[in-house]
């Protein structure tokens, strides 16, 4: 039986990364999971938790091992300061990085078959005077992948994004088309590559309200998104749209696609979450890694009261080893 071994970085010590990575541990799992993090700050989660939990150091020459419960393997790196639950410190800014570092170098390597990553406080990183925009950017330009695609998805509803973490106003003229081009084409072969989807069916969404109702509300389906369509479908792709997207998120409408492709950050993300918070999952395509993450925040404020919920990551991490297996079977 294949079992793959797999990274979890436990993101910003001070928010709930470490209470869902305790949580991760109490069940019994089809991997070896390798928990990213300062092995004192998940034994002080656990305590404050009341959660029972064993932790081994983590050994890189031992075979992989399916996960036994209450049992956490621990890639000890440890915090420059200590750590208080709901307050960030740039300090520890490093720490993060580096998790991120160790684990995605560890893909590259082949020493992990994914990493899944808690989440991170994007605002402490940058005040510690990281360009940090996001774990998707940050990890692509650490594998030297051309162009990182967001895909989000719950519940078989499967959201990609043309532009992620941009300001509302840069957007329009972030959507050229060489960007949409390629993403839509990283979408099309990576949908297929993991999720075993053939030809998948892509819609696209508009920019504009009524996909800018004949150039009257915006000229971008016309000039940009259109054209981009049209020559994808010459190549073969299963494309269409631009759809508006009122329209697109219809039940009707959403068997007829296997995938919606959204133009930014808050025209898609959001009807994701209404159908899936908590157990939705964030896949960044067109990696040479594979990563899945969860659909939250670090939710500052819940960390250590045990009232942070760990199904998002459970899910990622599930939908990790189930496209860590589907590689595998892919091997010749």
């Amino acid at each position: 039986m294949y079992i793959p071994r797999i990274v979890v970085t436990s993101g910003e010590p001070a928010g709930i990364g470490p209470d869902a990575c305790v949580a991760l541990a109490q069940a019994a799992w089809d991997a070896d999971i390798v928990i990213a993090a300062d092995a004192g700050l998940l034994a002080a989660t656990a305590g404050a938790l009341g959660t029972p939990l064993k932790i081994e150091r983590y050994d890189p020459s031992r075979p992989p091992g399916a996960h036994r419960a209450g049992v956490a393997t621990v890639m000890h790196i440890p915090t420059a300061r200590a750590v208080v639950p709901g307050r960030p410190d740039a300090g520890n800014a490093a720490y993060v990085i580096g998790m991120l570092d160790r684990a995605c170098d560890g893909c590259m390597n082949g020493e992990f078959a994914a990493m899944v990553t808690a989440p991170v406080q994007k605002s402490t990183l940058m005040d510690a005077g990281y360009a940090f925009t996001g774990h998707t950017e940050y990890l692509a330009a650490r594998t030297r992948a051309a162009l990182p695609v967001m895909l989000l998805m719950s519940d078989g509803l499967r959201v990609a994004l043309v532009t992620t973490h941009l300001a509302l106003a840069d957007v329009p003229r972030a959507i050229t088309r060489d960007r949409l081009r390629a993403t839509l084409r990283i979408v099309n072969m990576d949908v297929e590559r993991h999720f075993s989807v053939p030809a998948p069916r892509i819609a696209v969404l508009g920019l504009n309200p009524h996909a800018g109702e004949g150039g009257h509300l915006g000229r971008e389906e016309i000039e940009v998104i259109q054209p981009v369509i049209q020559e994808l479908r010459a190549e073969g792709l299963n494309v269409q749209g631009p759809v508006p997207a009122d329209t697109a998120f219809t039940p009707d409408f959403l068997r007829t696609a296997d995938v919606i492709v959204a133009m930014y950050h808050d025209q898609g993300l959001p009807v994701i979450k209404h159908v899936g918070f908590g157990n939705a999952v964030n896949v960044t395509l067109g990696l040479p890694i594979v990563r899945t993450s969860v659909d939250h925040g670090t939710a500052l404020s819940l960390a250590r009261t045990g009232k942070a919920d760990a199904g998002s990551l459970r899910a990622a991490l599930s939908l990790a080893i189930e496209m860590t297996a589907l590689t595998a079977r892919a091997r010749p």
